[in-house]
């Protein structure tokens, strides 16, 4: 993973000559006229932990695997939000950890808890490190250092029991990895979001994480039947039973805890059988609430395909077309049909499939022209959502004038769905202190309308205090209950999800 971008940086794009002048013309975007920081210039503080601390892990996982280099520190420093980004090409590598802890099985992240624990060392689970909304990056006061907990070592496929169809899974596989090896016996999780190439099991189940294909495969908590978890206050074995009626579902508690609560150490995971074929369908519709009806219609008739996804008409217009368009995977039957939409074939559908994890890439070419740009979503019922989708686009418009905000829907449920936005406005002068403003009044915004301040990016800290309106003092108070049960000196991710 790039350390200033994302992905891989032989597949970095670069912007053609009439986009630059479009957004100069539309936004005011023009170049920055300072050069972004080389690796070589992050500015990092000396690791300050103890040497009794250092050699207390080395002798858990072995001294090559507790790294204070500067490639590790550096590496592991914040997420990839567009706010992380603009401080690494800063330069400031000020949120860096003092060291990263490679574990190698449930026994050592446990022995890794202790130690922290006992010495107060702030611990952050780290998967594939793609949040965008803060969550690895945690707040240090108080704390004699910071350990970054990389679980990619943790990457085995376990066990599957084929007449229940589950399999085992450990949190550090990356989507991919996890794909191919559930795919040599047959079977598929189906998640697929756009993090997917980067992004780790764990990580998933820790912000509730929602694929592309959640209309036919559900979200990654609907997935998960049973978690094994190390806490600081010891060991937890979640989940024994498809269904239960003993008391609350505690695996909701560690699902989307982001790792403020535990470390997921092991995942029985709902699998299926992967399909034979995969077919795709493109629809244009006349406007974006008639787009929106459809997919009610289809929702609450629960005759959902496994992808479906309607642009807005400023997305549909970005992409190159008119009106509003519909994309839609179906992997079994016959496809919807829409009596009031023209239907467009194939291949706007397949052109979208083809490039759908390559978005954050383009976001990263319009940073490097002088752009700022990211994104956002929400969620509310059906009723509801015409009023959210204009309550969020009148806050940005209002918070960064000359902008380009585009949304689409692409999860649905029978009784509502979400919103995810894209923004695009000139840099500006302090582009950090300028989104930041812009978020808030965002954030605002969706708490007034009715909609929750996150449908799948989570929590981290720049939802915190949203979060915390969204879910009262009653729901505070629980939540810090929960804490200081499991994690009572308050190392693990501090500063993250909890208010």
């Amino acid at each position: 993973m790039l350390w200033s971008g994302w992905g891989d940086p032989g597949k970095a794009t670069g912007l053609a000559p009439e986009v630059l002048e479009l957004l100069a013309e539309a936004l005011g975007v023009t170049p920055s006229a300072e050069e972004p920081a080389g690796f070589g210039d992050v500015r990092l503080s000396a690791s300050g932990l103890s040497p009794f601390v250092l050699d207390s892990l080395r002798s858990i996982v072995g001294a090559e695997r507790v790294r204070t280099d500067a490639d590790a520190r550096i590496r592991h420093t914040r997420g990839k939000s567009t706010p992380d980004l603009l401080k690494m090409r800063r330069g400031d590598g000020s949120d860096a950890p003092d060291a990263v802890v490679l574990p190698g099985s449930h026994h050592e992240v446990s022995e890794v808890l202790r130690i922290c624990s006992d010495e107060m060392v702030a611990v952050v689970p780290f998967g594939g490190g793609t949040s965008v909304v803060g969550g690895v990056t945690p707040d240090i006061d108080g704390y004699t250092g910071v350990v970054t907990l990389d679980l990619r070592r943790l990457d085995k496929l376990v066990s599957v029991d084929e007449e229940s169809m589950l399999a085992e899974l450990q949190p550090g596989l990356r989507g991919p990895q996890a794909e191919e090896l559930l795919n040599a016996r047959g079977l598929t999780l189906g998640h697929f979001p756009q993090s997917w190439e980067y992004a780790t099991l764990g990580g998933f189940a820790a912000a509730r994480s929602s694929g592309q294909a959640s209309a036919g495969y559900g979200r990654f908590d609907d997935m998960v039947e049973g978690l094994t978890v190390a806490t600081p206050a010891g060991d937890w074995e979640l989940g024994r039973a498809p269904r239960s009626a003993a008391g609350p579902d505690l695996r909701h508690v560690v699902l989307g805890s982001e790792g403020a609560f535990g470390v997921i150490t092991s995942m029985r995971l709902r699998v299926r059988r992967l399909p034979v074929w995969r077919k795709w369908d493109a629809w244009r519709f006349p406007s974006f609430g008639a787009g929106r009806e459809a997919m009610r219609v289809l929702a609450q008739e629960r005759r959902l395909p496994a992808v479906i996804r309607l642009s807005d008409e400023t997305e549909t217009m970005i992409g190159g077309g008119s009106g509003c368009l519909m994309v839609v995977g179906w992997e079994r039957g016959e496809p919807p049909r829409f009596a009031d939409a023209e239907n467009l074939g194939a291949e706007p559908a397949e052109r979208w499939a083809e490039g759908r994890f390559g978005g954050p890439y383009l976001r990263d070419a319009l940073i490097a022209a002088g752009a700022t740009v990211e994104t956002l979503e929400t969620a509310a019922h059906w009723s509801g959502l015409p009023r959210l989708y204009e309550a969020v686009r009148l806050a940005l418009e209002a918070a960064l004038g000359r902008v380009i905000v585009m949304c689409h829907v692409s999860h649905l449920y029978e009784t509502g769905a979400s919103l995810y936005f894209t923004v695009v406005t000139a840099a500006g002068d302090d582009p950090l202190a300028r989104w930041e403003a812009a978020k808030a009044k965002t954030n605002e915004a969706i708490g007034l309308a009715g909609g929750t301040i996150s449908h799948h990016h989570g929590v981290g800290r720049d939802h915190r205090a949203a979060y915390a309106t969204e879910i009262g003092p009653v729901g505070v108070g629980v939540m810090r209950a929960i804490k200081k049960s499991l994690d009572p000196m308050g190392i693990l991710n501090p500063g993250v999800l909890v208010p």
